[in-house]
C-alpha cells in the first residue's frame, strides 16, 4: 500500500490552481479517467502551455505552403502535383531513462506523423547531444541511442541521410534526442487529423494497447529530469517491424480513397489523438473502452485512455467502408477494430462496461489548456572575448589536429555507418558532406535536407544565435545547390520558468524569426521541449533547425570534397572570424557577432546558384573550427591537399580557428574563375589559394603551418571510435 501523501493531482503533474479550475469548466468533480487526461493534455509536452504565445512570432505563411503549424505535419508545394511534408520532435527524457527504446520510439512517432498526412516517408535525420565522451554515463547513452535509431530505422526501410551529433559537458545529465522525418505526398490528396460526418466510424489499428509506455513522453518531458530508475517503465517499447506494415497499411488506406480523417497515437495515446480530431473537428467522438484491443488484461479505463504503446493509428471512416478498411489493415497483418464513432456537440465520451467513465468537451483536453506567461529576465550581456587573454599555441599543426579529433567536429562515420542511407535508391548525397540531397520518387527534382543549431551562441545572444541556426542551415543547403524553403524546428530548454531561460526562448524564436523573413522559408512545424535540466546543470538553449530545400535537378549538385588538381580555392563572405563560443575555446564564453542576415542571404542565393549551375567543383559551409576545419574536410573528402594564403594581420589561430557565420569555401576550375567573380556580384569573394600536394599548407601572415592529408585523416577518423573503446 502505497505511503505517498502527496495530493494525486500533484502526483499527476497538475498544479492546484489547475486542479481547481477543472471542476470549473466542467461544472462538476472530474472522474479519475477524466483527471488522468487532463494532467497529460495540460502538460508541457501536449500542450505548450508556457511556449505558446512566443510561437506565434514565427512566420508561418508563403505562396508553397500547403499546410502549417497545427497539423502532424508541415506540408509544401514542390510542383508536379507533389507536396512534401516533414517534421522534427523531441525524445529527450524517454532516451535519457532508456537510450535504445526512447530513441528507437521517438523515429516511430515522427515518422507516424507522416504517415497521418496520407504521406510515403522517404527520409529520416536526427540531431543528437550528450555530455562529454568521458563519461561513461554519455558513452553508454550515445552508443544505445544511435543503436535505437540504426535498428528502427534500418528495419521500417526508411534511408537516414543527415543530422548532426554534439558533445557537451551541458548535456550529461539532459541528452538530446530530435529525430525528423520527411515524405512525399500528391497535393490534392493530404490528409487531415479532423474528425467530421455525423455517423462515422472510429477505427484503431496496428499494435494492441498495453501499459507500457503509460504516461511517458507527456510526463517525462513536463517536469525537470531526475535519474530515477521507477521512470523506466514509462518508456515506450518500439516494434519497427509493425510500424512498416502500419506504413504500408496507411499508405494502402489512403490510396483507396478510404479514410476520412487519420491520426497517430502518440503522447497521451488515445486521449490526444481523439480529443484532437474531435475538437479540430468541431464533433464529438464516442469510444467504447470494451472494444480496444488489449496486450494485457485488467486494464483500467485510465490506462486504456492514456497508454502510449506504439505502432497505433486511429482513422476516421465512413460506415459503408468499415468493413473494406478493416480487411485491408487485416490484409497486412494489423489489428483494426471499430471502436466508436462520430457525435453531434463536441464531447468526447469513453464507456467502459457500459458505463460513462469520460465526458469531457474535447476542446477542453486540446486546445483550452491553461497558458503561463514565461519570466522575461534578460541575462547579462557577456563581454567580448579579449584575444589576448588566450594563450597562442605552441605548435598549430598540433592544435589543428587536436581540434578534428574534438568529438564535436570530428567524423561522425561510426554513426552514419550503423544507418542504412541507401535503401530507397534515391540517396543523391550521403550523409557525412554539408546536407542530404534526397531524389523525389519518380522525379528529377531533388530535396536538400539539413538540421542545425547554434546552442552556444544562443547562450550568449540568443537572438544571434537563434538566427545563427537558421543560417546555417541554409549555407548547408545552398552548398548542395538547394533553394532554402521551409523550415521545421525543435526548441529543446531548460526550465522556462527559472532563471533567464524564459527570456532566451523568446529572444531565440525572434531571431529565428529574423532569419526566416529574410530567407522566404516559413515554419511550417515544429516541437517545444522544455525542462532539460537536473539538479546540477542545465542545458544550453538549443533550438534546432530542420530545413527542406529544392534543387529543380537532383542531380545538379556537388560534394565538399576537392576535386582537381589546380583547381581554384575561393572564400566566399566577410564575416571575420572570433574565438568566442568558438569549438577552439570549448565553451559558450564570450560574445560571438551578430549575423549579418542580409549578407547571408545574399550568400546562400550565390552559392546555391553557383552549385546548380555547375559554376564550382566542391562547396563546403565554413563553421565549426573555422576554416582550418572547412579546409581539412575538403582535402579529406577529396583525398587531395591545397596551398592557401591568408591576408591580414590576424592572429593565426584566430585566422585558423576562429568561427564566424557567413562563409564558405569554394573551389572551382581555373577557367570558371572570372565568370564566378562576376557571378558574385556585392557577395564577397577573393581567392585564397589552390588545390593540389598531399597536405595543407596554410601562410598566414609570417606564419606557415602545413598539415598532411593522412595526419589529419587520423585524428579526424579515429577519435569517436577511441573514446568508446
Amino acid at each position: 500500500m502505497s505511503t505517498d501523501t502527496t495530493p494525486l493531482h500533484r502526483q499527476l503533474g497538475l498544479t492546484d490552481w489547475e486542479n481547481d479550475r477543472i471542476p470549473e469548466l466542467l461544472g462538476r468533480e472530474p472522474t479519475g479517467p477524466e483527471l488522468v487526461m487532463f494532467s497529460l493534455m495540460w502538460s508541457e509536452h501536449c500542450s505548450y502551455k508556457h511556449s505558446k504565445p512566443l510561437l506565434r512570432g514565427f512566420p508561418t505563411e508563403g505562396p508553397a505552403v500547403l499546410q502549417g503549424p497545427g497539423e502532424n505535419a508541415g506540408a509544401i508545394d514542390i510542383g508536379d502535383g507533389l507536396a512534401v511534408t516533414f517534421k522534427i520532435e523531441s525524445h529527450n527524457h524517454p532516451s535519457a531513462v532508456e537510450p535504445f527504446e526512447g530513441a528507437a520510439t521517438g523515429v516511430g512517432g515522427i515518422i507516424r506523423d507522416i504517415l497521418a498526412m496520407g504521406a510515403k516517408p522517404i527520409a529520416l535525420l536526427d540531431s543528437l547531444r550528450f555530455g562529454s565522451l568521458r563519461s561513461n554515463r554519455s558513452r553508454y547513452l550515445f552508443r544505445r541511442a544511435v543503436e535505437g535509431i540504426g535498428h528502427y530505422g534500418n528495419c521500417i526501410g526508411i534511408p537516414t541521410v543527415g543530422g548532426e551529433v554534439l558533445f557537451d559537458p551541458v548535456y550529461e545529465d539532459s541528452c538530446l534526442v530530435n529525430a525528423m522525418c520527411v515524405g512525399i505526398v500528391p497535393a490534392d490528396r493530404i490528409l487531415r487529423a479532423a474528425a467530421e460526418g455525423v455517423g462515422n466510424r472510429l477505427i484503431l489499428f496496428g499494435n494492441r494497447t498495453g501499459k507500457d509506455g503509460i504516461g511517458g513522453a507527456s510526463v517525462l518531458a513536463s517536469a525537470e529530469f531526475s535519474h530515477d530508475d521507477d521512470k523506466r517503465p514509462s518508456v515506450q517499447v518500439s516494434d519497427p517491424f509493425t510500424e512498416r506494415k502500419l506504413m504500408d497499411c496507411c499508405q494502402a488506406l489512403a490510396d483507396s480513397g478510404l479514410l476520412v480523417a487519420l491520426q497517430d497515437l502518440g503522447a497521451a495515446g488515445l486521449t490526444s489523438s481523439a480529443s484532437e480530431m474531435a475538437s479540430k473537428g468541431g464533433v464529438g467522438l464516442r469510444i467504447d473502452l470494451d472494444r480496444v484491443p488489449l496486450r494485457e488484461e485488467g486494464m483500467a479505463p485510465a490506462e486504456i485512455l492514456v497508454s502510449e504503446s506504439q505502432e497505433r493509428m486511429l482513422a476516421v471512416v465512413t460506415p459503408e467502408d468499415v468493413d473494406a478498411a478493416i480487411a485491408l489493415c487485416e490484409a497486412y497483418d494489423l489489428d483494426a477494430t471499430d471502436i466508436g464513432e462520430v457525435t453531434e456537440g463536441d464531447a468526447l465520451v469513453a464507456v467502459h462496461n457500459g458505463e460513462v467513465v469520460v465526458d469531457i468537451p474535447a476542446r477542453l483536453l486540446a486546445d483550452d489548456a491553461p497558458v503561463y506567461e514565461v519570466p522575461q529576465n534578460p541575462a547579462p550581456e557577456p563581454a567580448p572575448i579579449d584575444p589576448s587573454t588566450v594563450p597562442e599555441p605552441s605548435d598549430l599543426v598540433q592544435a589543428w589536429c587536436d581540434l578534428l579529433a574534438t568529438p564535436s567536429i570530428a567524423s561522425k562515420r561510426w554513426v552514419y555507418e550503423q544507418y542504412d542511407h541507401l535503401v530507397g535508391a534515391n540517396t543523391v548525397v550521403r550523409p557525412g558532406g554539408d546536407a542530404a540531397v534526397i531524389r523525389v520518387p519518380g522525379t528529377r527534382t531533388g530535396l536538400a535536407l539539413t538540421t542545425d543549431c547554434a546552442e552556444r551562441h544562443c547562450q550568449a545572444d540568443p537572438r544571434g544565435g537563434g538566427a545563427a541556426g537558421v543560417l546555417e542551415a541554409a549555407r548547408n543547403i545552398a552548398c548542395v545547390g538547394g533553394t532554402p524553403a521551409a523550415i521545421t524546428n525543435c526548441l529543446n530548454f531548460p526550465n522556462p520558468e527559472k532563471g533567464h531561460t524564459g527570456w532566451r526562448l523568446a529572444q531565440a524564436i525572434a531571431g529565428m524569426a529574423d532569419a526566416c523573413r529574410a530567407l522566404g522559408t516559413p515554419v511550417v512545424s515544429g516541437n517545444v521541449s522544455l525542462y532539460n535540466e537536473s539538479a546540477e546543470r542545465m542545458i544550453y538553449p538549443t533550438p534546432v533547425v530542420g530545413m527542406v530545400g529544392i534543387l529543380d535537378d537532383a542531380a545538379a549538385t556537388t560534394g565538399h570534397g576537392f576535386v582537381a588538381e589546380g583547381d581554384v580555392v575561393l572564400l566566399a563572405g566577410g564575416a571575420e572570424p572570433r574565438l568566442d563560443a568558438s569549438e577552439y575555446l570549448g565553451s559558450a564564453e564570450g560574445r560571438p557577432d551578430t549575423p549579418d542576415i542580409g549578407a547571408e542571404v545574399a550568400l546562400c542565393r550565390f552559392v546555391a546558384d553557383a552549385v546548380s549551375s555547375g559554376s564550382v567543383r566542391s562547396a563546403h559551409d565554413v563553421s565549426q573550427g573555422g576554416l582550418a576545419v572547412a579546409l581539412a574536410e575538403s582535402a579529406m573528402a577529396g583525398s587531395i591537399g591545397a596551398t592557401v594564403t591568408l591576408d591580414g594581420d590576424a592572429r593565426a589561430d584566430i585566422a585558423l580557428f576562429g568561427e564566424a557565420g557567413g562563409r564558405v569555401l569554394l573551389t572551382c576550375a581555373p577557367e570558371a574563375l572570372q565568370g564566378l567573380l562576376s557571378r558574385a556580384g556585392d557577395v564577397p569573394l577573393r581567392e585564397v589559394g589552390v588545390v593540389g600536394g598531399d597536405a595543407l599548407s596554410v601562410q598566414i601572415g609570417g606564419a606557415s603551418v602545413i598539415l598532411g592529408v593522412d595526419r589529419a585523416r587520423e585524428a579526424y577518423e579515429t577519435a569517436i571510435p577511441d573514446a568508446l573503446r
